[in-house]
Order: structure tokens, then sequence, then C-alpha cells
């Protein structure tokens, strides 16, 4: 096992990774940027290395910063959470040349499943459903309509190296095609250094269920079952579930089969997530795999009784999984807790927390880095916490949910908390009928004066 391990993160990944590792007795050394000076994850590490200014791109993206913290501090392993590097082939391939293991995936695994062109025709090989598309890149415009044609409209076209719902476009007819196919290159160009792009048949009314999957370095593979994050809004994810409301044990079945197989056609090790659209008619299509711990990991956590991150180290270290699939024996929920405005178009409200107060009681967890006096930087993504909870039954969940978001206080900055009290007493939410679609017509009420 390792010694010590260098966590490449901030905010409540990183002291959710460090909890972790604490209780597997293995040190643990905190990176942070000036702006994160004062956050938990710094304060209750054994030790702590300052990597640069606020802007992430001097600090937390800053590869030489963090592979001279880690030397320094002696670390023989980091893990780097989510975002930022932790889908980075050549952070993975630097940490792999310098003897430090990368907790995540390989360069190789990292470089074939973060190109969704080649991950797909990856996951064509391997017998995974994929939806109807291009075959790898759209040449040119010609190329787009001809394809669109032949696959029918409307058509998804999507960035290569996209991410965000970054270069992605509705194409309804052909009339729309040249403007999106202009403006999807310039945005995917100017987001991701690349605007290759492809192109898929758009599914109408689909559900994004993800299956959780593990993977060992002996070739054994398993699922850990289902998230669905279907409720989500530009393609940001903002409530996830499991079980998924619209599973079957069928489509359990088939959907984690499928997720074994995507994982085994990369040889993959660790911990990763397939995810796919699944229509109305269940019908399940590849979309793309998350080499890296998910944000929404807790809830499969929660209905299983298993520690997804003690899963990621372990295997890192060289042990071998169970090879048992598992299965929810409970309802889990997660609240994504933004620093944002939900009547004001979502908009981010950085800023000093004056009063904070947590819920708790039996199935409620709060994983979160935030406390009174604490300031939420702007220059990052303004995710506060996340709230869980697990119960026997769906309805449960959300009674319990709906519970817990009534004792959350937190003052000094606008927060999400009105937008997932409304959720939970929405008619359509409770019954389990959500889409991708549903943010588009769901009727947010603003405060009361």
């Amino acid at each position: 096992m390792f010694k010590k391990v260098l966590i490449a993160n901030r905010g409540e990944i990183a002291l959710r990774v460090l909890r972790t590792c604490k209780e597997m007795g293995i040190s643990t050394v905190a990176v942070y940027s000036k702006a994160d000076a004062d956050s938990l994850h710094v304060r209750f590490a054994d030790e702590a290395v300052c990597i640069g200014p606020a802007p992430s791109s001097e600090s937390y993206l800053k590869i030489p910063h963090i592979m001279a913290a880690a030397e320094i501090t002696n670390a023989d392993a980091i893990h780097p959470g989510y975002g930022f590097l932790s889908e980075n082939a050549k952070f993975s391939k630097i940490c792999e040349e310098h003897g430090v293991k990368f907790i995540g995936a390989s360069p190789e695994m990292i470089e074939g499943m973060g190109d969704k062109a080649s991950a797909k025709s990856t996951m064509i090989k391997a017998g995974v459903p994929t939806v109807p598309g291009s075959e790898g890149l759209l040449k040119d415009l010609a190329d787009a309509k001809k394809t669109a044609k032949k696959i029918g409209y409307p058509v998804m076209m999507k960035a290569t190296a996209g991410g965000g719902g970054k270069g992605m476009r509705i194409i309804k007819s052909e009339d729309q095609l040249d403007k999106a196919w202009e403006s999807a290159r310039t945005e995917a160009a100017a987001a991701f250094g690349n605007d290759g792009m492809y192109m898929e048949k758009f599914i109408e009314e689909p559900r994004h269920i993800e299956i959780q999957i593990a993977g060992d370095q002996f070739g054994n593979y398993c699922h850990l079952s289902e998230r669905d994050c279907s409720v989500q809004r530009r393609h940001q994810k903002l409530c996830e579930e499991t079980p998924s409301p619209f599973m079957t044990d069928k489509l359990r079945e088939d959907m984690g089969n499928a997720g074994i197989k995507a994982a085994a056609a990369v040889n993959y090790e660790g911990v990763g997530t397939v995810e796919f659209l699944v229509d109305k008619d269940r019908n399940f299509y590849f979309m793309e795999m998350n080499t890296r711990i998910q944000v929404e990991h807790t809830i499969t956590e929660e209905v299983i009784n298993f520690d997804l991150i003690k899963e990621q180290i372990k295997i890192a270290a060289g042990h071998k999984i169970s090879g048992k699939n598992y299965y929810p024996q409970m309802h889990s929920i997660q609240c994504r807790i933004n620093a944002e405005d939900p009547f004001n178009d979502f908009r981010p409200s950085p800023g000093a927390i004056t009063t904070y107060h947590s819920p708790g009681g039996h199935g409620v967890r709060v994983d979160t880095h935030a406390y009174a006096g604490y300031v939420i930087p702007p220059h990052y993504d303004s995710m506060i916490s996340k709230l869980i909870t697990v119960a026997q039954t769906r309805e449960e969940a959300i009674l319990k949910m709906e519970r817990a978001l009534s004792e959350y206080v937190i003052e000094g900055i606008k927060t999400t908390i009105p937008f997932h009290e409304q959720l939970m007493k929405d008619p359509k939410f409770r019954e389990g009928n959500v889409t991708t679609k549903f943010m588009e017509t769901f009727d947010l009420k603003p405060p009361k004066e």
C-alpha cells in the first residue's frame, strides 16, 4: 500500500479523498492555490504545499508545480480527484515517468476514451450499443450534410474533445446546418484547441443513465449498478439518484454487461463510469466513458455500502477486485448545492458564507469543504457541497431530502437550495418521469418577498 498520497485537487473532493486515505493509514499531502489557503483540505492534511496563485491555469493545472510538490514531500502516489488533471493523459504519463503512481487511468486508457470519435469506434468493435452517427470525424460541411441525411434529422453535432456542453449543437433540419457547423467548430477550437466534429442521431426524450464499473490489473471487471443523472441544465448535472426509477431488472443486467464490455475493451484499470443515453423504449446507447471518480459516486456508495475511493486506491496499489457485480439495496438521491442564484439564471454567487448550518440525522450525508466564515472563491466550479439522502424506498429518500434541505442554512451568498426544495416537490420528479429535457419545462417559482 502507498505510504503517502498527494491530492491534486481542491474543495469537497480533496477532503473526501483525504478522509479515506486517513482511514487507510496513508499520509496525505494537500496542494492549494493562494485562494484556497483557508480550505478544510489544507487544514486537515498531514502536509500542505502552495502551488501557485488563484487561477487554476497557474495552480491546479500546473503539472510542474504539482510534481515538484510530490517530490519535496516524497509522495509515492497522486490522486487527481475529478476535473482539473483527472483525465489528462500527459499528467498520467509524467507521473508514470517519475515513479509516482497516478491513482486513475493510464495515458493509453485516457487517450482511448477521451477522444469521443475513437472511443465510439472502440465500443462498436466491443459490441456496446452506440448512437447511429458518423464514422469518425466529419471532413467538412459537405460531409456533415451527407451524414445528417443518411442518419436522419434531428442530429447532434459534437466536438470530439468536448465536455460541459461546449461545441454541441442540435440540428433539426438541413437549413440549420451551415450556421451550426461554423459556430460549433469556433466554440470547440476556443474551448479545447481542437475543432474536430462528429455527428450522431439526436435521441428524443432521453434519460442519462450511467454504469459504475471497476477493473483491476489482472483483467477482472465488475459493475456497481446504475445512476440516473437526467436532471441537468446545459449538460451539467444538478441531481442524481440510484436506482433509476426507469430501470428494469433486464435493462440493468444488459447495461451492466455493456459497461463491463466497455471497460474490458480498453483493459480498464481503476474505477470509472460508462455513460449511456436511454430512449423512451429503453434502448440504450453509449455516450462516453469517464476514466475517473464521478461527482455522484456518493449515491452508489450509499446503496451498496462501498467506499469507491478506497477501491480506487487499492486497485492502483495492485490489489484484486472481488469481480462480483453489486446491486442497490436502498435508494439514494444527491443534490448538488452550488453557489449560484437559481432565480437569476443560475448566476455564480461567490463570496463569504456568514452563517452555515449543516443538516444531519439518520440517512443524511453532507460532503463539503464549507463552513461559516469560508469565502467561496470566484475562480473555480461553484459547488459548495453535495447533500445525499438514503432510505429504503425512493419516496422515503425524497421526503428525507425535503427535510434535510429545510434544515440546510447557508447565508451570505445565494445557493441552489431553494431550487432543490422545489424540485423535490415537483409532481413529474416525484413520479420519476424525468428526461434530460426536464429543466426546459421546470416551473421554478421566484421567492416570496
